[in-house]
């Protein structure tokens, strides 16, 4: 076990993984408990998260499971009250909720789009509305919001709604780092690339062939990137973890890139 945060409360949304293999959030409570962080892990899909409780504690770690809708106001609410009276705190926030809608304007149900701002954003925004009068009253805590470099740039699939969700998440993190800096409150985005995890299996292979064709996503995207392969769950994990951590204790507002430098091929 590892010190990097320890005595640290870390609320990590989006624990659980919406199919096997490690997802994200499932990673990220996975290393921060690893590194000494009490979890506060939250899910929408209370098995998924249980799953994520029942690995870290094989691990001897601390992490407690909570089942939310952190697109809902009530249930946000309920889920900082209980991360409050199971462990007395918040130090660390990671934001990591995110769904993918293919389609562009014209294709794409107004439904779909709402339900996307509204998981990939606005949760954000509930999550922050909870937990940042905590982290003030300590005059303390780190937020890592989890982007995408679809916030910055066209990545070959027709995704509107989750390009416009990402780089509005990218706008809000820096807004929050600004405001609160002066409170000792620290916000940053992480951009992950093309990456291999269960929600990109789940939700994108039609765009890069038939439905369910994992095969031929896997190889389109390796394709892509320059590095000859995807990155996975844990290079995300990792820049969170030096995001959330003492570490970066002079680094707020900013946006750690994490894709095996496709971004820069395309610049």
């Amino acid at each position: 076990m590892g010190e990097r945060l320890a005595d640290k409360v870390a609320l990590v949304t989006g624990a659980g993984s919406v199919g096997p293999g490690w997802g994200n959030g499932k990673a990220t409570a996975a290393l921060f408990a690893r590194e000494g962080a009490a979890v506060f892990g939250v899910d929408i899909n209370p098995d998924a998260v249980e799953e994520t409780r029942s690995i870290v504690e094989a691990e001897a770690g601390t992490m407690a499971a909570h089942a939310a809708d952190v697109a809902d106001a009530a249930s946000v609410q309920d889920m900082v009250r209980a991360c409050l009276d199971r462990f007395g705190r918040i130090d660390v926030l990671v934001n990591n909720v995110g769904i993918v809608a293919v389609g562009g304007p014209v294709e794409m149900e107004e439904a779909a789009w709402d339900r996307s701002m509204d998981v990939n954003l606005k949760s954000m925004f509930l999550t922050c509305k909870h937990v940042l009068p905590v982290m003030t009253e300590r005059k303390s805590g780190a937020i890592v919001n989890i982007a995408s470099i679809a916030g910055i740039r066209w990545t070959g699939v027709p995704y509107a709604a989750y390009y416009a969700s990402k780089g509005g998440v990218l706008a809000f993190t820096r807004g929050v780092a600004l405001q609160y800096a002066g409170d000792g409150i620290r916000a940053n985005s992480v951009l992950p690339g093309l990456m291999n995890t269960p929600m990109v299996h789940a939700g994108l292979t039609a765009a890069y062939g038939e439905e369910g064709d994992f095969d031929t996503l896997v190889q389109v995207r390796d394709a892509q990137c320059p590095m000859g392969h995807m990155g996975d769950a844990w290079d995300v994990a990792y820049a969170a973890l030096f995001l959330a951590s003492d570490e970066a204790k002079y680094v707020t507002g900013t946006e750690l890139v994490v894709d095996g430098g496709i971004t820069a091929k395309f610049a």
